[in-house]
């Protein structure tokens, strides 16, 4: 199984591009799709799950054009978008059947995928109550399980994250692991952590253009030796972020640990240290490394 984005742009009105020359080839795998947030992504997510045309370029599923033939990408597509509606006043179990019945399943294996998908979404003990009296996170939860419900081929989660507790997020990039084996997984977010542990690609969008595209490893071997940290007092931070690429900080009983990003070091007193995809991330982004878009 192969998917094909080649030259993909997308106008919206007021000739604003929400996408412009994207292309990429994808097989099995998990790919982290990662942008500041306007970068053009949820525009990608969408095209790319039939919901909207693309204004230039096609997208191909297996040789097979999914803006003519949809419907070949709809019977292996699992969705789940960033704004995730549900019907209130049904429950967990009344909803997911509904769905599965939308999407052709077989009523039986339905009720039994039903059941296995709220037990790896911790939602078994919930499944009898009204979805309108679900947390924020408890229907993102669902939402992955009705993404899951016809074990597909390909799989699309825009920043599926969004509500999840930390241990929900745990649980989720594990399960995102657990699913990736022969099927393309497509994971957006503005997170870099939700892809650190489980993608193989990682892609790095910018106003929407794709930067470049490689295995997490090949990003931080592009930042090694531009890592670096030190401690300052607080009162110096504020002009610190106005001077450097700050990734992240900490603070001490002695003052406050900086980590930057920068070609050479960004004070007197830093010091190398290990780099993170955070810092490869920002890297790439403000400076815009590698552009393979012309």
């Amino acid at each position: 199984m192969n998917l094909v984005i080649d030259g993909v742009s997308k106008l919206y009105r007021g000739k604003v591009w929400g996408l412009k020359q994207f292309s990429l080839t994808l097989g099995p795998g998990i790919l982290g799709l990662v942008g500041p947030n306007g970068a053009g992504k949820s525009t990608l997510m969408r095209i790319l799950a039939t919901i909207t045309r693309p204004t230039e370029g096609t997208v191909t599923w297996d040789e097979t054009d999914i803006v003519r033939e949809p419907d070949r990408l709809r019977a292996v597509l699992g969705y789940l978008p960033q704004d995730f509606g549900v019907y209130p006043n049904l429950n967990a179990v009344e909803f997911l059947e509904y769905l599965a019945a939308i999407k052709g399943l077989d009523s039986h294996a339905a009720r039994q995928r039903i059941d296995q998908l709220l037990q790896v979404v911790n939602l078994i003990d919930a499944r009898k109550r009204p979805l309108g009296d679900y947390s924020g996170g408890m229907k993102q939860r669902v939402g992955i399980a009705q993404a899951l419900l016809n074990d597909p081929q390909l799989l699309i989660v825009d920043e599926p994250t969004a509500g999840l507790d930390p241990e929900e997020r745990v649980r989720f990039r594990n399960l995102l692991s657990d699913l990736s084996g022969e099927r393309i997984v497509i994971l957006s977010t503005h997170i870099v952590s939700d892809v650190e542990a489980s993608a193989t690609q990682i892609a790095l969008i910018r106003e929407g253009r794709l930067l470049h595209c490689e295995a997490p490893e090949a990003l931080l071997r592009s930042v090694e030796g531009k890592v670096w940290a030190w401690t300052v007092p607080s009162a110096e931070l504020l002009a610190l972020r106005e001077r450097h690429l700050i990734s992240s900080t900490l603070r001490h009983s002695d003052g406050v640990q900086v980590r930057a990003v920068a070609d050479g070091p960004p004070a007197p007193s830093a010091k190398i240290v290990p780099p993170r995809l955070e810092d490869a991330y920002l890297y790439s982004i403000s400076n815009g490394r590698g552009e393979v878009q012309p």
